[in-house]
């Protein structure tokens, strides 16, 4: 649906012209500048490192409401999914604009089920790598080597193709996940069971030993499935945004992806949950939590408090409240009700809300400060955090890059810049002459 245009900002500029700008209403009140027209009207670009105030594109997928703390996609809220649905009626929501009619069949899950495998001669692609490859790595050059399994019978214009794209590498990224994993730790790769369900499925492939078979119980399934949920999409971060600029070009989908696993590797994205971890570590017991608030606070400290504060929340994380919910159901069904890492962590959120300096600075608990509780409860290892991200994540991917073709204003990404390098030289040098 396309934004409508009610009213014009006006720009003045230095030389005292006036420059029109359409204003777009957007849903929930929200509102955008058309600045398309600035540059060719007036020579002017607008200069906004990491498109804090730019808005790329248009998109009905994801709203985040950072003032108030609420996450919707389409907008159903997303604990209200995390509590009731699969990931797999998330990723039907998410791809198709509404959820799976109540009782009936998902039809992405059949379809889902039907390309679990991958071709068998990707399992020599991954001698290529060194054995203590880190698994980001191996996710990244494996998904984007797909492209060349699926090439031939892939015709971006027509929707039917792009659908069917979609489904393999939704299909296919727990696979890869499970044998990156695998193949880390030297174990024989397992291939897909289509008898389990897509979360299940993954933690199986994962953990299942020709010793000793593997079944998840479905408290640990349950759990994984809500972290799954709570990371499928975001909005326009890093990662995604990386997806549709490569997209924009109609590359290969498979390509897509991958670079937004490369994106999604970056500690400041999708690694954060690893950081809080090693943060709790080095805490270590709830005495020692002053001493680190006060590094946290000191701007000549390289300390940061990892798991507080959102680029766009300037409130609770949703998503940290449903974590917090899990942590405390998961721990209790382990018999860990009084792990100390996570009553560490609980002491250390009262302590950080109670102080003045992080309710002046709106710094609270994000995604990141429990989700890698709950998967190193689940026996996931650090390594894979990000790794789980990227499947999770490669749904709202597909989702923005689905979207992106039927998109009126479509164009390839060509981002202006302020160059600030010299000026043209050497254009008045005359020949020599003999």
């Amino acid at each position: 649906m396309a934004p409508k245009t009610q009213k014009t900002a006006q720009l003045h500029l230095p030389d005292g012209s006036v420059h029109e700008l359409p204003v777009l209403n957007g849903a929930f009140q929200k509102h955008a500048l058309d600045i398309r027209s600035l540059y060719k009207a007036t020579g002017f670009t607008a200069y906004d490192p990491g498109y804090t105030s730019t808005a790329s594109c248009k998109s009905a997928i994801t709203y985040i409401d950072g003032a108030k703390g609420d996450l919707y996609y389409r907008g159903y809220p997303v604990k209200k999914l995390a509590d009731h649905n699969t990931f797999l009626e998330v990723a039907h929501l998410l791809w198709e604009g509404e959820l799976p009619e109540a009782g009936g069949k998902n039809p992405l899950e059949e379809a889902v089920r039907s390309h679990s495998m991958v071709h068998e001669q990707l399992r020599e692609f991954f001698k290529g790598f060194r054995r203590d490859a880190h698994p980001m790595a191996i996710l990244m050059g494996t998904v984007g080597a797909l492209s060349s399994f699926y090439h031939e019978d892939l015709n971006l214009h027509n929707e039917d193709d792009r659908d069917l794209a979609a489904i393999r590498i939704l299909a296919k990224m727990p696979t890869l996940a499970a044998m990156a994993y695998r193949y880390n730790k030297g174990l024989p790769f397992v291939y897909p069971c289509n008898e389990l369900s897509y979360v299940e499925n993954f933690v199986y492939m994962m953990f299942d030993m020709p010793t000793q078979p593997y079944k998840a119980d479905d408290v640990r399934v349950k759990a994984l499935e809500k972290v799954m949920i709570l990371h499928a999409d975001h909005e326009q971060n890093a990662s995604t945004s990386t997806v549709r600029m490569a997209a924009s070009s109609h590359a290969d989908p498979f390509g897509c992806i991958a670079a937004g696993v490369a994106s999604l590797w970056g500690p400041a994205h999708g690694g954060a949950n690893e950081a809080v971890l090693r943060m709790l570590a080095a805490i270590q017991t709830p005495e020692n939590i002053p001493i680190f608030l006060e590094k946290a606070k000191d701007k000549a400290d390289p300390f940061k408090l990892m798991g507080f504060g959102h680029r766009v929340y300037k409130n609770y994380d949703p998503r940290a409240h449903v974590l917090k919910e899990v942590c405390h159901t998961l721990l209790k069904h382990l018999g860990l009700a009084q792990d100390p890492l996570f009553k560490l962590a609980l002491e250390l959120e009262k302590v950080a809300l109670n102080d003045p300096y992080f309710i002046e600075k709106k710094l609270y608990p994000n995604v990141d400060f429990y989700s890698g509780l709950v998967l190193q409860a689940l026996g996931i290892p650090l390594n894979m955090f990000t790794v789980l991200f990227a499947v999770a994540r490669t749904t709202g991917w597909l989702a923005h890059w689905k979207e992106l073709f039927d998109d009126e204003d479509f164009k390839i990404g060509r981002p202006q810049q302020l160059y600030v390098g010299p000026e043209a030289r050497g254009r008045d040098c005359e020949e020599s002459e003999e």
